[in-house]
């Protein structure tokens, strides 16, 4: 089975860390985000992976080499513009051009059941599959709820509760009609698209640990979980 990590972003928001090496490669106990994501698509019948890199693309091409020593068949994907979070995959067309495909951003670290995942979007009729997580926020104030000029009632700082775009996808071949070749295109562009075209997206949710290492914040919960989550047992 094949799958597509996009590890081209620049990292911002997570400087001054991603100065020195990319996202991808920032270290979570004793491996790289990107080397935990790799083992973990192993581990679920994930055997041809596909790199797709922009920002100091060279240090990953160094750091995993062909990926024989993580037991997969790697190839790395180089943009020389940036195409966002769907357009690196048009280079890729032919490679990804029979079987359905997984695609996900580098810095998502999840428990996830790939191969269920995989077998859902494969067997459901649709060309893209978004997982998605239900994601809980404390609000910082009470809501008021009133009938005229009287108070009715008091919630003390409500959680809400929203289904966030988790950032793993299963894709078919026939998507590539809405992917034009090295032009930039985003994933709320793609669905945009295939909404108004009324193509079917399925959603499947991920139920198991899940993390978008976004900010500095993010960084620092991962490292304090590690060794619950993804340490070598």
């Amino acid at each position: 089975m094949k799958a597509v990590i996009l590890a081209g972003g620049l990292g911002t928001r997570l400087r001054p860390f991603t100065e020195v090496i990319p996202k991808p490669l920032l270290p979570i106990g004793e491996k790289a985000i990107l080397e935990i994501q790799i083992e973990h698509l192993k581990k679920y019948g994930f055997d041809e992976i596909f790199l797709a890199t922009n920002y100091k693309s060279e240090y990953i091409k160094n750091f995993f080499g062909d990926g024989s020593k993580y037991g997969v068949k790697l190839k790395i994907s180089k943009e020389d513009n940036p195409l966002g979070t769907v357009g690196p995959l048009s280079l890729l067309k032919e490679e990804l051009s029979v079987e359905p495909f997984l695609v996900m951003n580098g810095d998502i670290l999840t428990k996830c059941n790939y191969s269920k995942l995989y077998q859902f979007g494969s067997k459901i009729d649709a060309d893209l599959t978004v997982s998605i997580k239900k994601f809980i926020t404390p609000f910082r104030f009470g809501n008021i709820h009133f009938n005229g000029d009287y108070v009715t009632g008091i919630e003390e700082k409500p959680n809400i509760k929203t289904n966030i775009l988790a950032g793993i996808y299963i894709m078919k071949q026939a998507i590539f009609k809405y992917i034009p070749y090295n032009v930039p295109l985003s994933m709320d562009k793609l669905i945009d698209k295939m909404l108004e075209d009324n193509s079917p997206i399925a959603k499947y949710m991920i139920n198991e640990y899940w993390l978008d290492i976004g900010v500095v914040d993010d960084y620092k919960e991962v490292q304090e979980v590690y060794n619950n989550h993804f340490k070598d047992k």
